[in-house]
Formats: C-alpha cells, structure tokens, sequence
C-alpha cells in the first residue's frame, strides 16, 4: 500500500547530509570527469592532426582533415558512447550497478592510453587505429553515464537528491576546462622547446617532428583521473534499492546501509517479497503497463536530451571553427602548428571557465529549490534567445571591435545550458522510473542524447561551412555558413523548451513515489 516505505530505503531518503555522501559525489563525478576531458580534449587536437598527417605541399593553406575524416575522429567516440550508454544501461539493472561500475573505468583507462599510442605506417592507418580505441573509449564513457546517475539518485537523500546528481555532472565542466588547461601547458612547453616559423614563413617547418607527441600527451592524461578513482569504486557497496527491490535480499540492504549511514536497520525480507508480487512491480519495459505508465515519460526524456545535445555539442567540438570565424583565432596560416593548438586550447579554456562551469555550479545550488521543470525551460529559453541574439546580427560579431562582445554571448549560452538542460536532462531520467528499470531507461535517454550529439557533430561540420565554396575548408562543400546553423540550433532549444512539458518534477519526492513501486494498482494515478 501506499507509503508502505522499507525501512532501509526511508533511512536513505530522510539521512543526513553525510561524508559518505560526498564520497560518492567524487568517486562518480571522476568518471565524468574523465568522459567529459576523453570527448573533448579531441578538438583541441584535430587540427593539429590535419597538419602532421594531411599537409599538401604547395598548397598555401596548412593540412586539414579531409571531411570524412574528420567526421570519423570527431563522431567515432559519440557513437561508442551511444552503444556503452544502452549496454551498460541495460546490463546494470540485470547484474547490479556495482558489479559493472568497474569495467567502464577500466575501459576509459585502457583506451585512454592506447588512444595515444595509435600506430600505422600510413597516416590513415594511424587515423584508423585512434577511431578504433576512441569507439572502446566511448563505450566505457557510455557506460558511466547510466551507472553513475542511478547509483547516486538511489544513495541520495530525498531532500537534496537532484544536487547530488548534479554535482557528479558537475565534474563534467572541470573536465572540459582541464582539457583545455592540458592543451596549454603541453602545447607551450612544446612552443618553448621547439621553436617554430608560421606556415606562411615555412610551410614545411611550421610543424616540428615532436608536435606528434602533443596530441598524443594530451588524450593520454585523460586515463590519470580515471585510474585513480578505480579502487574506490570497487569498495562502495551495492545500492540497497538494487539489493531490497531488484535482488530481493533485504539483508545485505539493511547491512549494507547500516554500515554506511551508522544506524540500526531492520531486514523487511517478508515485506520485500509482498512488494516482488505486487502486480505493479514485475511489468517489463516493452509491456503495455510501462507506456501506460511511464511511455511520456521516457518520450519527454529522450526528445529533451536529443534536441539539447545537437545545440551542446554542436557548439562544443566546434567551438574553434567559431572562434576562426569570428577572427578571435588568427588564420591558420599565420600561425605554426603547436601555436594554434596553444591558441585553441586558451579558447576553450576561457568558454569553460567564464561560461560553462559556473553553469553547472548554478544547477547544482538551485535544483533542489526551484526544481528540474523550472530550470529546464529557463534554460532552453535562454540558449534560444542567446542562440538568435547571436544570428541575426552576425556581421555585426565578425567586426573586430565587437568580438568580445560576441564571446561573452557565446559563454551565456553554455552558462544557460549547463544551468538548465544539459544537467536536468541527466538528473531525471535516474529519478522517475523503478528501480528495476531505473538504469536502463537512463541509458536509453541518454543514448538518445548522443544521437542528438552525433547529428550536431556531424552535421555541423558540414553545415558550418561557408556558402561560398572558395572559401570554405579543404575538401568540404558548401554548407549553410555558421549564421544559418546558429538559427537551426536555436529552433531545436526551442523544441526541446516544448517537449519539457512531457517531464514531471520529482523535487522532494522519493524514488518510489515517483516510480510508484511502494502503491497498489488502484492508488496510482492515472498516467499520460
């Protein structure tokens, strides 16, 4: 019956704020940490490996990535993280979060590394060898997103369980900002080693033999975050709603909980096994119970995170095309190759910390106040506003007396999506399904999300380009030019802005409020 809550699962929702919960925040958002520097960090470093392994002598341009290429080394990694969020989403509801926990991390610190070794006595063979161990890397990012989410909502309290959630999200941000911190310091260590003309001066010599190990360095260093979180990830214990409602054992919850929280817990065995039976507690995810339930749901969360993610990333991996187009980057030509990626890296450094980590930092403050709703559409709002504020006078940004003007914009728009959907669109999908699908639901969201990534990636390369075939990048057709691809991101935040309308807001309530694991058939309300 209704609020017939297990003891062990009350004791979570009404705990304290305690150390072990801070403990969690950090052995879960260190996998973030590292998934958000391992998918970022490539775009500091493509352009460097356009002029390395595609230089075309005599041509007055410096070597670029031929458009399928770039697409591959850009794209590869989002697609394997699309495949590891729906795997290990699926696999963590069967087996348990824990037990899987650990292979995603050692598959980010496995492919991290091997990332930086890519060999081949061709420049496509070593291209082929970084998208193989990018595709493994992305896979084990996957696999994070679901697994981290759902182990924190079901260790949190019910009071400030959404900034739990967040703030492992929020360790994305760090992420991002130290890949471009990273791509500084190597870079520049380098530029001080190994002087070097422009390749206007010397297009041959403007890329020194050794700049072949900056980018290597740089995606190497994302395996340092993640190995050395790994132990402390295979002692956390298992989630007692795992435990209590999808294996059944109260026992091991109540242990399990009693050692983390410090208090006496009583083992409920016979009241699990009346919940097991409850009609409203064994449908499965393709049932007709589910989409009466919760099919709206799960639309509301994976359209929201699709339309969110073309903008998010869109925006993100091709934040060195804006800049260039703006003129904040100088032209590739007049620069050497390991003085632009040091130029690349203090863009994305500057967006990172101006923009999108306070964002994140804002979410995690006020999520639990004003709830996810309300800071979903705030958000989708504003990057629509911010989004046409930027296209509709374009030229006006492109002068070079309005281009801080410009960044400052461009930064309101990751603040808007960090302090809005790109962190609620992860909070509530671990939130409001039951637990014996929590996982895998989150993982369908979320690989619906990087669908959405994948077609802003891709897309965008594309896109971007200018109309004018003369002038756009080596190999590319014509595209839209970024004005145009600004409107097209902004009508997608826009729809994402409607489709929140779909979500509920699970601010103050409990897992099983939300899932209705702990109500007959006839207390649940009716459904979409």
């Amino acid at each position: 019956m209704a609020g017939d809550q297990l003891q062990v699962l009350n004791a979570l929702d009404i705990a304290k704020t305690q150390w072990y919960h801070f403990t969690a925040i950090v052995i879960a958002g260190m996998g973030f940490f590292t998934d958000a520097y391992d998918l970022f960090s490539i775009s500091i470093v493509t352009k460097l490996l356009g002029r390395i392994y595609y230089h075309d002598a005599g041509d007055a341009k410096p070597g670029t990535l031929p458009p399928n290429i770039a697409a591959a080394v850009t794209g590869v990694a989002l697609c394997g993280t699309l495949a590891g969020q729906l795997f290990f989403g699926w696999l963590g509801d069967k087996m348990g979060r824990k037990r899987v926990y650990g292979l995603t991390l050692m598959l980010m610190v496995v492919c991290s590394i091997a990332s930086g070794l890519s060999f081949g006595k061709s420049a496509n063979g070593v291209i082929a060898t970084l998208c193989f161990f990018r595709f493994w890397l992305g896979f084990g990012i996957g696999g994070d997103y679901p697994l981290s989410a759902t182990i924190m909502s079901e260790y949190a309290n019910k009071k400030t369980r959404g900034a739990f959630i967040a703030a492992v999200f929020a360790m994305q941000g760090f992420g991002i900002l130290t890949a471009g911190v990273v791509g500084i310091i190597v870079s520049a260590g380098f530029k001080h080693k190994y002087p070097a003309p422009s390749y206007a001066q010397d297009p041959v010599g403007s890329t020194v033999s050794q700049a072949d190990y900056i980018w290597r360095i740089i995606l190497m260093f994302g395996a340092v975050p993640a190995a050395m979180t790994y132990y402390w990830r295979m002692k956390m214990p298992e989630t007692a709603r795992y435990t209590a409602l999808v294996a059944k054992n109260a026992k091991q919850a109540a242990s399990d909980m009693a050692r983390v929280l410090h208090v006496d817990i009583e083992a409920e065995q016979e009241k699990v096994e009346n919940l097991a039976t409850n009609p409203g507690n064994t449908f499965g995810l393709f049932s007709r119970e589910f989409m009466r339930r919760h099919g709206m749901h799960l639309l509301g969360t994976t359209s929201t995170w699709f339309l969110l993610d073309i903008a998010f990333y869109s925006q993100n991996l091709f934040q060195k095309d804006i800049f260039s187009a703006i003129g904040w980057i100088p032209k590739a030509p007049t620069m050497s190759a390991i003085e632009e990626v040091y130029r690349i890296s203090k863009a994305q450094t500057l967006i990172a910390l101006c923009g999108t980590v306070p964002g994140y930092w804002f979410t995690v403050a006020f999520i639990d106040v004003i709830g996810r709703f309300t800071i979903q559409i705030v958000g989708f709002f504003f990057m629509t506003v911010f989004m046409i504020a930027l296209a509709v006078p374009y030229h006006h940004w492109t002068l070079k007396a309005n281009r801080i003007g410009f960044i400052f914009m461009y930064g309101l728009t990751f603040f808007f999506a960090n302090f809005g959907p790109n962190a609620t669109t992860f909070v509530v999908p671990a939130e409001i399904f039951p637990a014996r699908l929590r996982s895998t639901c989150h993982g369908i969201s979320a690989a619906a999300g990087k669908a959405g990534a994948i077609v802003g990636a891709f897309g965008f390369l594309y896109a971007a380009q200018n109309k004018d075939k003369a002038l756009t990048d080596k190999g590319y057709p014509a595209g839209i030019g970024v004005r145009n691809s600004l409107f097209v991101l902004a009508a997608s935040n826009f729809l994402g802005m409607l489709l929140t309308f779909l979500v509920p807001e699970p601010k103050g309530k409990s897992l099983e409020e939300m899932s209705g694991e702990n109500q007959d058939e006839e207390e649940m309300p009716p459904k979409f």
